[in-house]
């Protein structure tokens, strides 16, 4: 081989045999196609060797990069937005130099924008995309994010700096300021956004205030921040919420918007004075959030066509029951999106409005003002209304007002909280609705739970025992007496925080009000009775399709058990 550039010859060095090299040269030659290219669809260069191959041609520095390598200053001169959108982390700062380890230290582009970013010249190293991963993982997590501003914090009180200037916590656009209490706030925010939480949890404690995120449905603790600046923390939140923070007798309420990775947030803040201190949990609500598609939310292809026919029904009531926290809200968005056409006029009554739906009418309650859940139905049902959506059902005078409004020509969908679909039925009764009233009104009631579903990246069979197999015996089919049976359980891995789990998944108890069914209402039949009937008209429990979940690998047994009861049956 003749031709001696810079890349054939690293490539001589990590490759080593002529005729290989030979076979690429060819082809490059006949195709034109990049040397690079052709190296990686043969898969003759790991990851290592393509990017030593780039680095020496380019006269770049290798570094076998590792976390412990990185100084953590100079890493968060830039954001954990910008770290992984083009897979580089900042190595060292030395006078006005920048080491950035970056997987493409070509990229003149990028390397400008750092240079911009942080006022330094870029030194670019070359690094394998996996350990640039690896690395901005470890700096921008929560806990380190988090305690890199804390030693900010404790380094400025040391120096005698005064409190930040309160103009400053308010602009929320500055996230990525220097000043320690602003970068707190924002990595245990951005944190909690980028672990997929619904919920921070920020709650008083000596010697160190505890954070946990709820994730999945469970809180998780995550960091503790010493307690000597928990009210500095609590303040810059209460500010950049609109909330008054001398205010510390009663709890208060307020939001804050922000983007993080081209996404926008609503950010729920409520406070509560407690014992230390005040507690504040945040709710993340994702406003980027489109897809309210029944086909996703309602995965099961059956329970689709059972909640397709319900709401084909131009009038009559449809109940979703369960937990707070259960997804009884998201079905209803899907059962919205499905049903919202141009002709139709829907309205929607809720407390609070927690996402926006194109083409409906949403009305937020207002106690303070008058504005409840009859007043604000009284008001809807003077507006030519074709679908109601009612954000739960409290008191009877909701309930009242919703079955007078589903016997007149409208479709209402509503929320009740009781433990099975069965259950809703006698609870508007309590409410005091006649059971004739119910009956005529009511098309069907669907309890659902939300279970964790397997991660995927870690889920391994194995042979359930006596005891496991007895309790999802009934989810055996007539060829199978569970002697071939495999179960799946997550091992735990970084993808899902080491818990097994990763992502939810509704179940549904989908029960519609049959004729032999409106019957046994008239009649006030018993909770179980009607329970009973529904099971032989076809109807599957919460139990039966969380044991399908099971079967299928999508879900364990110990979750399954954590949700439902499964003695019931």
């Amino acid at each position: 081989m003749k031709n001696r550039d810079p890349i054939i010859t690293s490539l001589c060095q990590e490759i080593g045999d002529p005729d290989v090299i030979q076979a690429v040269l060819d082809r490059h030659t006949e195709s034109g196609q990049p040397l690079m290219s052709i190296l990686r669809e043969e898969n003759i260069l790991d990851e290592e060797q393509a990017t030593r191959v780039i680095a020496t041609s380019n006269k770049i520095e290798f570094v076998n990069l590792s976390s412990d390598m990185v100084d953590p200053n100079a890493a968060h001169m830039i954001s954990s937005e910008f770290a992984n959108q083009h897979n580089v982390i900042p190595v060292a700062r030395a006078d006005n130099k920048l080491r950035v380890a970056m997987s493409e230290p070509l990229n003149l582009v990028v390397r400008d924008q750092i240079e911009i970013r942080t006022g330094c010249k870029v030194v670019p190293l070359a690094a394998t995309p996996t350990a640039i991963r690896q690395a901005v993982r470890y700096h921008f997590n929560v806990q380190n994010a988090t305690r890199q501003a804390i030693a900010s914090m404790r380094l400025k009180q040391d120096a005698g700096a005064k409190e930040p200037d309160r103009a400053k916590l308010a602009d929320k656009s500055s996230r990525q300021s220097d000043d320690p209490v602003t970068r707190l706030v924002w990595s245990i925010i951005t944190g909690a956004v980028d672990a997929k939480a619904s919920d921070i949890h920020i709650e008083p404690a000596l010697p160190d205030m505890r954070v946990r995120y709820r994730i999945d449905g469970l809180l998780r603790d995550t960091i503790d921040v010493p307690a000597s600046v928990q009210q500095e923390v609590v303040s810059h939140i209460k500010i950049l919420a609109e909330m008054d923070i001398s205010e510390r007798r009663i709890g208060q309420d307020g939001h804050i918007t922000m983007t993080h990775d081209g996404h926008d947030y609503d950010l729920r803040i409520s406070s509560l004075p407690a014992v230390g201190g005040e507690k504040i949990v945040i709710r993340i609500l994702d406003k980027s959030v489109k897809q309210w598609s029944i086909e996703t939310i309602v995965t099961c292809a059956g329970d689709r066509e059972k909640f397709k026919s319900l709401v084909k029904n131009p009038y009559g009531m449809l109940l979703l029951t369960g937990p707070t926290g259960s997804g009884k809200t998201t079905t209803l968005y899907s059962i919205l999106q499905l049903i919202n056409t141009p002709q139709r006029n829907i309205v929607t009554v809720e407390d609070p409005v927690e996402y926006r739906l194109d083409g409906v009418t949403q009305v937020q309650i207002k106690p303070a003002v008058g504005r409840t859940f009859p007043c604000a139905l009284r008001s809807i049902l003077r507006q030519d209304p074709d679908i109601i959506l009612i954000g739960e059902i409290r008191d009877e005078e909701t309930a009242e007002i919703a079955v007078s409004a589903a016997l007149t020509g409208h479709l209402v969908l509503s929320t009740l909280h009781t433990n099975d679909a069965a259950g809703a039925i006698s609870r508007l009764m309590n409410l005091g609705i006649p059971p004739f009233l119910v009956a005529s009104a009511l098309l069907g009631t669907v309890a659902q739970r939300l279970i964790r579903t397997t991660c995927p990246a870690c889920r391994q069979s194995y042979t359930p025992s006596p005891e496991e197999l007895e309790l999802v015996s009934d989810g055996f089919d007539s060829s199978n007496d569970g002697k071939t049976v495999q179960m799946y359980r997550g091992g735990g891995c970084d993808d899902c925080d080491h818990t097994g789990y990763r992502g939810r998944k509704a179940i549904y108890e989908i029960l519609a009000v049959s004729h032999e069914i409106r019957k046994m209402i008239i009649n006030a039949d018993n909770d179980d009775n009607i329970k009973q009937q529904a099971i032989a008209e076809g109807m599957k429990t919460l139990r039966k399709d969380g044991i399908e979940q099971v079967l299928n690998g999508t879900t364990t047994l110990e979750e399954l058990r954590r949700l439902v009861d499964m003695e019931a049956e």
